[in-house]
Order: structure tokens, then sequence, then C-alpha cells
């Protein structure tokens, strides 16, 4: 018994010698690791390639009109409209960004500082929707403010989240109201 003890009491980890080993390990890891985020980086500029036929962003008119609504918040991206996985990131409309959003008769108008500013004409909009997901970005039911838009020949769907996520309610109810007064407007 006397000896289980002696034997345990000397048991010790082995000192680290091979120290060439470990630290070829760590850099054989941070090579792995800066590969990998290379190949994102490869992935998205080749995704934007891809959404070369996307024309270029409208900007804002220099009278756009009075403000109907105003918020600001986040810009969680732009996808395919009803493909919430399929994001679009050509002319930097799949960067995450803060946002300014101002509706006014001519439109929607998208300030992001340290990302592309960008217009949506009236005659672009094409409904707006509560939702709860958007390519990179998952939120609780009606978290996300969802604007569809045409652009060239592709239908796009911007998600927006405001700081006061009770303003979406007023938001969905205008943009529609502005889509439909502009389809009436058109018919007559």
């Amino acid at each position: 018994m006397t000896t289980l003890i002696i034997l345990a009491a000397d048991e010790k980890s082995a000192e680290v010698t091979n120290w060439a080993g470990r630290i070829g390990w760590v850099v054989g890891l941070l090579l792995f690791i800066a590969f990998v985020y290379w190949l994102m980086r490869q992935g998205w500029k080749w995704r934007g390639s891809l959404q070369s036929d996307l024309p270029e962003l409208p900007t804002a008119p220099e009278a756009p009109g009075e403000a109907t609504l105003s918020m600001s918040g986040r810009y969680h991206g732009s996808t395919t409209a009803g493909q919430w996985l399929d994001r679009i990131v050509a002319h930097g409309l799949g960067t995450r960004s803060r946002v300014e959003l101002t509706l006014t008769d001519a439109g929607l108008d998208v300030v992001r500082p340290g990302a592309q500013d960008f217009f949506v004409p009236r005659a672009a909009l094409r409904e707006a929707r509560l939702d709860k997901g958007i390519a990179g970005k998952v939120l609780t039911e009606g978290g996300l403010l969802i604007v569809t838009w045409a652009h060239g020949d592709k239908l796009i769907d911007s998600g927006f989240r405001s700081d006061h996520a009770a303003e979406h309610a007023a938001w969905v109810e205008a943009i529609n109201n502005l889509n439909q007064n502009s389809t009436t407007e058109g018919a007559r």
C-alpha cells in the first residue's frame, strides 16, 4: 500500500522539451485559419462576379420631396426576392451597416455610413412585410422589415431593423400604400 502512495506522489507532467514541434503546430494552425479566411473572401468575390449583371444602384434625386417616414437602425443585407438565403453582394448590397431610411413620395432613400448609399424609386417598390430572417440574420417573428423592390430585371428583398421595432408596422403600411397609390395612378 505504501508503494502505491509513493508512486502517486512521484507522478508529474513531463516537462515540455519539444518546443520546435509545438511552435510548428501553432504556425500550422494559424496558416490553416488564414487559408480558410482567404477561401471565404474568394467565395464572396466570386459571388459578386456572378452578380455583375446587376446594374449600378440608383442615387437619390436632388429634390426627393418631404419625408413621409424616417428611421435609423441596421441594414442586414439583400437577397433575391423570395429566397432568403441567396445573398446579393454586388455593389455592396451584402455589406451589413447602420442605416438611415427615409420614405418620400419619390421613393426610399437608404443612407448607410461606411457603405454605399442607394435609392429605390417609387416605381421600383413592390411591397413591404415583416419577417423573421434574411441571409445572415434571424430574429423573432416580425423582427425584420423586408422591402421588396425591382432593380434591373431582378426582384430584391432588403432587410432592415429599426432601433425601435414598433416602427416596423407603420413602415409596412406606408410602403404598401405608396405602392398601391402608384399602381392605381398608372391605371388611370
